[in-house]
Order: structure tokens, then sequence, then C-alpha cells
């Protein structure tokens, strides 16, 4: 299997579904990108790993970190290992110094880690010939493009940045679905705020 090294380009609300986000990954050297679509807490944990923020509270990597450190193993690398029916699946390769072992993991939760411990992401040649775009190719394909555009022309803006360009509507239909007090907190003050200039 042809490994082909990854860069993340961007992370910027995606413009097609609403409350997620592209994760864009560029080919290192190469034209070629992977655009990702993420969730709004996905994004976050990638986020806080590239702006080096330290949460309030553990996440998922800092598990996985925690586990690394009690059995002694590390990570050797991160592979986007298949694409089926439209989703990515993804491989966290970790190693006891005798043994290599692979992980299986959503790509965000994957690249998180990766970043958490500094390793190279990877994807296949396959991958990127069946999934990914030339930044030709996405001239001519619009919904490629304005993700591919959006994570390289416009600043990047943390998770929450992102969430004062959605409605009040939007943000309440969030707090709704919020999967914990932190995440909910984080938007209503957010909410408040747009409320507060309107």
């Amino acid at each position: 299997m042809e490994k082909i090294k990854l860069e993340i380009l961007g992370l910027s609300p995606s413009q097609s579904q609403t409350g997620s986000f592209a994760l864009v990954l560029s080919e290192e050297g190469g034209s070629r990108r992977l655009p990702i679509i993420i969730g709004m807490f996905e994004a976050q944990a990638i986020a806080i790993e590239m702006e080096h923020i330290t949460p309030n509270r553990p996440m998922t990597h800092d598990l996985f970190k925690s586990f690394a450190r009690a059995f002694d193993f590390t990570v050797e690398e991160i592979i986007i290992s298949d694409l089926r029916e439209g989703i990515f699946f993804a491989k966290i390769v970790c190693t006891d110094g005798i043994r290599q072992k692979t992980v299986d993991a959503r790509p965000s939760d994957a690249i998180a880690i990766g970043l958490r411990f500094q390793v190279p992401i990877y994807t296949t040649e396959q991958i990127l010939s069946d999934a990914g775009i030339t930044t030709h190719e996405a001239e001519q394909a619009d919904e490629t493009e304005e993700l591919v555009e959006s994570a390289t022309t416009r600043p990047q803006k943390s998770p929450k940045d992102a969430l004062k360009d959605y409605s009040l509507e939007e943000l309440n239909k969030m707090l709704s679905q919020a999967l914990s007090e932190e995440e909910y907190e984080k938007a209503a003050k957010i909410r408040d705020e747009i409320s507060k200039r309107n």
C-alpha cells in the first residue's frame, strides 16, 4: 500500500451542511485535496489541538494519551484508510516497541489524536484517486470548490468563532442538541452576545 502524507489545509464551516465543518487535508507537496465533512464537536476537538488550547475537561484524545502512558505504547501514525459508501474510515497505528497494532477510528478522532501525539497523517493513493480533488478540478465542482476555497482563502476560525455565523434559531437548535453542559454554556454565551448586538 502506497502511503501519501497529508497536512491539514483548513477547517471551516461547511457550505453545504449546516452545523457541519469541512476539514480539508492536502497532499504534502502536491495539488490534491481531501475534504472530509465532520460534526461541530469533532471540529472543536481538532481546533483545540490546532490552536494549542487547553480544554476545561478531558477530551477523547486525552483519554487515549492516558491509555498510551498507562500501557506503555506510542502512536506512530494516522492513516485515512478506507472510503465506503461516502464514509471515511481511519486507523491509529500504535506500537509498544515490539509489536505494531492498529485501532479503528473516525477520521476526526484519529486526526485529533494524531495532532496530540504530533505524528504524521497519511492516506492511500486509492483514496486520493477516488475522493481527492485537484485545484483544477475544484474549479469545476461547485460544492468541492466551496469547501477548498473556504478552507484556503478565509481566515481560519475556531469552532467558537464560527458559531457566530449562525442565526439565533440555528444556535437554539444546537443548544437543544448539545452533548454536554460545557458545550451548552459556550453556545448559550455566543447566542446571548449575538442577541445583544441585534
